[in-house]
Order: C-alpha cells, then sequence, then structure tokens
C-alpha cells in the first residue's frame, strides 16, 4: 500500500459499476487500483486446477495459502496474473 494509507471499498450489486467507478476513482486520485474481484476469479481458478472443491474451506486455504497474484497494467486497465 503506498504511504497515504487509505483503502476505498466500494460494495453493491453485480453490473452497478463498481469496478468501472473504482478505476475511475483510483484514476482521478492517483491511488493503486486493486480488482479483488478478478482475484476471487483467479483463486477459483486455482481451486479447479488443484481439484479443490470450493466448498471444503480447509483445501481452499491451503490453496489460497500457495498461489501468489501478479497485476500487470495493460491497455484495458490492469490484468491479475495467477
Amino acid at each position: 500500500m503506498d504511504k497515504k494509507g487509505i483503502v476505498v471499498a466500494i460494495d453493491g450489486p453485480a453490473g452497478a459499476g463498481k469496478s468501472t467507478t473504482a478505476r475511475r476513482v483510483a484514476q482521478r486520485l492517483a491511488y493503486l487500483y486493486l480488482d479483488t474481484g478478478a482475484m476471487y476469479r483467479a483463486l477459483g481458478l486455482a481451486l479447479l486446477r488443484a481439484g479443490v472443491n470450493p466448498d471444503d474451506a480447509e483445501g481452499s486455504a491451503a490453496v489460497a495459502r500457495a498461489v501468489s497474484f501478479d497485476f500487470r497494467a495493460d491497455t484495458d486497465g490492469q490484468k491479475a496474473l495467477l
């Protein structure tokens, strides 16, 4: 996290424009935008690849501890890499 130590969270239903709003606010304020939705989807992919049922809390936690995420800027904004 940057030296400001500020975290902004936006909650709401799917398709409401949360990510678009968050990206624009972060850009305007020169804050880092972290796409947690992409992180959740990447973790879901890791669970599938590991053959772990998402309902298995212990197995899911073990996979989550073992994976790492990397975020890269691209022309569409940001990509989450697993």
